[in-house]
């Protein structure tokens, strides 16, 4: 297959010398000699003779192939000039040329050499250093073009780190500005003490860590947690990603390592932090030696050497970022490179609260936001996740002519970053949305009616973005870290219970629930390979997870059989979850009517509406409809 790329280095070498050969050639035999010329003024004859007889002529030249005379005078001023006129049909031009004399009485002299060129100044001005500037300039700017066609500014830059450094404190963050990881900041606050007092560690013989590994999820706050550790040390703070140091060319990764390390050195104390460093630091499984590219080893073998190579009681820290810390060599992460790994993980309840308040600070909020409320509605939601809802809410709040933002602008940042905006173009048939209503009431009875179920606080038929027809939405009391087997078997019921309705009202089911079975498939396969919650495999462990902080991917780690079995009681979880829905579904069929008519009729509605029904007595003349 044929790939586009950079052209031949050598060729486009060749094509610049021809050309500056050939404007080199033209500007010596065309525009040099005029220009390095002296200034000649072209004059008629009977000026010629006016000057002559006047005594200002000084020598005379005449050219019969040209046709031509050129004579030297001196002007009023004193000043020697040059002018040229024809030869005409004179035959006494010869007579008063002899006869003539110049401005110091002295005969004209006729038949000498007038100089009409320029001085030894300009002859070396024009002749030497104007070529050198001109050649210098082109070679400048396709050395320019080069850099282009190569990937950018810095593709030239053969060795140069492109370390972006920000001197003393201008990272502009501090331990203030970062919340919701208090553990990794204590962490973190060790460095930042040796940074100021390094002697007190000295004066009992400890050295800091040379590296710290920075792991989690993405939009944690790594990066953030880095900056902030140069800012409360007040060091000198390089910044490059591991995708820099691996380009074009084969060995410059590792002079881009060396480049750094010798930058870092004469800036100590200082902090480098290598952001994606699995990008370098992916195991060595030794496919280089058959066809593949080991310019990704030789920078990793040089970052390698050169940890080990400097003191770390000078004070260059090694901070460094990944999300997928299983993929990292052994030896990068052996003690005396990354001797330290510092959990980056998704906030708690506590966490996502003062995240939000942070980023609030930048925002004008209403005095009576409750950022708790919040924190329990976005459960598993990263630092970068609160505060693009920050943002989202701010935008909702200008929408719709407010400078205050609002708690209903947070709740609904919340639903558009989880379900995306509401398709307001987006009209449901009467029909559908009756099936639509019932499937989201199925869903909150079936959670109503169990214990150990997170209460029930919104319920919308709006369809959004994300493809959703409507949404149940239920937020815990309090933030829970274990998951109980009743807990996960009444997940997967309240699952099934939109199914269930379409199928107890209408006599069949509809797409609707495609999400929802994959979810309820998903918890039934982890309660039986990965969770322990099975009676036939106790507790054996079935699959594996890879890239844990990524998509977190599982492969299963059994036979062919054994994986036949596994199916059979996942299915089986499933049928018992659902059995169980449809009879809770069946039980309060009268608040499944009375319900769905009034979602239908409000399209939204509150937890606190739909407990408010759900407890009614019901009248005794009502009847279903």
């Amino acid at each position: 297959m044929k790939t586009s790329g950079p052209k031949n280095p050598n060729k486009v070498l060749l094509y610049y010398c021809i050309g500056a050969l050939v404007a080199l050639l033209v500007f010596n035999w065309l525009i040099f000699p005029q220009m390095m010329r002296g200034a000649v003024t072209e004059v008629t004859y009977n000026q010629f003779l006016s000057d002559l007889s006047a005594g200002s002529v000084v020598a005379v030249e005449e050219d019969s192939s040209a046709g031509t005379i050129t004579y030297q005078m001196k002007d009023e001023n004193g000043r020697d000039r040059i002018c040229q006129t024809a030869i005409v049909n004179d035959p006494d031009r010869v007579d008063r040329i002899l006869a003539a004399t110049g401005p110091d009485e002295q005969a004209v002299q006729y038949g000498g050499v007038v100089p009409t060129q320029a001085s030894p100044a300009m002859n070396l001005l024009f002749g030497v250093v104007l070529p050198v500037i001109i050649m210098v300039a082109a070679g400048q700017l396709l050395m320019r073009w080069m850099a282009k066609k190569m990937g950018g500014p810095n593709a030239m830059s053969f060795g140069k780190s492109n370390a972006k450094v920000y001197v003393e404190a201008q990272t502009g963050k501090t331990f203030a500005d970062v919340a919701g990881q208090d553990e990794a900041k204590e962490a973190l606050a060790e460095i930042v003490d040796f940074l100021h007092n390094p002697g007190k560690y000295n004066s009992i013989g400890a050295t800091l860590p040379k590296g710290a590994l920075l792991v989690g999820p993405p939009g944690t706050g790594k990066t953030l947690l880095a900056k902030a550790v140069a800012g409360e040390a007040h060091v000198p703070f390089f910044s490059i990603s591991g995708s820099e140091f691996v380009e074009m060319f084969v060995g410059m990764g590792a002079a881009r390592v060396r480049d750094l390390f010798r930058q870092a050195a004469q800036k100590a104390p200082c902090i480098v932090f290598i952001d994606e460093i699995d990008t370098i630091g992916k195991s060595r499984d030794g496919a280089a030696g058959i066809g593949g590219n080991d310019e990704r080893e030789q920078t990793l073998n040089q970052l390698l050497t050169e940890m080990d190579g400097f003191d770390g009681s000078k004070g260059v820290i090694i901070l460094a970022a990944t999300n997928r810390p299983e993929t990292l060599d052994k030896a990068l992460l052996r003690p005396g490179r990354f001797d330290r790994r510092i959990p980056v993980e998704l906030p708690d309840l506590e966490g996502r609260a003062a995240i939000l308040k942070v980023h609030a600070r930048k925002v004008m909020m209403d005095e009576n936001v409750d950022y708790m409320a919040i924190a329990r509605a976005t459960s598993g939601a990263s630092g970068a996740e609160l505060a693009n809802m920050i943002n989202e809410a701010a935008l909702l709040a200008v929408k719709n002519g407010r400078r205050i933002v609002r708690q209903s602008d947070l709740e609904e940042a919340v639903e558009t970053v989880i379900a995306g905006y509401q398709r307001k173009n987006k009209v449901l048939s009467q029909k559908e949305k009756r099936i639509v209503a019932y499937h989201e009431i199925g869903h909150a009875l079936v959670a109503a009616k169990q214990t150990e179920s997170a209460p029930v606080t919104k319920i919308t038929i709006v369809p959004r973005t994300s493809g959703a027809l409507g949404y149940t939405m239920q937020v815990p009391q309090e933030e829970t870290n274990l998951l109980s087997r009743q807990e996960a078997l009444n997940k997967i019921a309240t699952f099934t219970g939109g199914r269930a309705a379409e199928e107890l009202i209408f006599g069949s089911y509809t797409s609707g629930a495609s999400g929802d079975i994959e979810q309820a498939t998903r918890l039934a396969r982890s309660m039986v390979t990965r969770l322990g919650m099975s009676r036939q495999f106790d507790m054996m462990a079935l699959e594996t997870t890879a890239d844990k902080y990524l998509n977190a991917d599982t492969t299963l780690a059994c036979s062919e059989g054994t994986a036949e079995k596994i199916d059979e009681e996942v299915l089986a979880i499933i049928k018992e979850a659902h059995e169980k829905a449809t009879g809770i579904l069946k039980e309060n069929i009268d608040k499944l009517h009375e319900l769905a008519a009034f979602l239908m009729e409000r399209e939204s509605i509150t937890g606190e509406e739909f407990m408010e029904i759900l407890n009614r007595q019901p009248l005794p003349e009502q009847t279903n409809p």
